[in-house]
């Protein structure tokens, strides 16, 4: 277990190939089916970045990026879209403190998220931080596509 004291930025654009990396890491730890590789991710990344408003404050130990929040400022609510924290660093108060960042930035603005429903520890952390359940989205995949 490390034990750091994290510093935080913005993510600029340079940051776009860690972060598809990080995005990789994240689609596994929480059991995504999404399929992407890390290039795709890294150029989905990029996009997000530089054309459809997303923004990403990054969590460093050093110059190493182990911790990041990704949000998209909409007209009437804040979409967080990612967060992640690198496995060395969790459980000693990296997301908590990324959120605290992102509250103060907007602390009259409706922030939503989308947990998946058997990620009980990411549900945990996000009522923890205040969140409510809102709506659950229920799917119903082709046969021989179950997960």
């Amino acid at each position: 277990m490390v034990d750091a004291q994290l510093r935080f930025r913005t993510a600029s654009l340079l940051d776009a190939q860690e972060l598809g990396r990080l995005n990789h890491q994240l689609i596994r730890d929480e059991g995504h089916r999404n399929p992407m590789n890390v290039t795709e991710l890294t150029e989905r990344m990029r996009g997000w970045l530089a054309y459809e408003g997303y923004e990403a404050l990054l969590g460093l130990d050093g110059d190493e990026i182990v911790a990041y929040v990704l949000w998209r400022d909409l007209h009437d609510s804040v979409y967080l879209r990612q967060i992640y924290v690198h496995g060395d660093y969790r459980r000693q108060g990296a997301a908590r403190q990324l959120m605290l960042s992102v509250f103060e930035r907007w602390p009259d603005k409706r922030l939503t998220v989308d947990v998946l429903a058997g990620n009980a520890r990411a549900l945990a952390f996000w009522r923890r931080m205040g969140y409510q359940d809102y709506a659950v989205m229920l799917e119903r995949l082709p046969p021989g596509k179950e997960s």
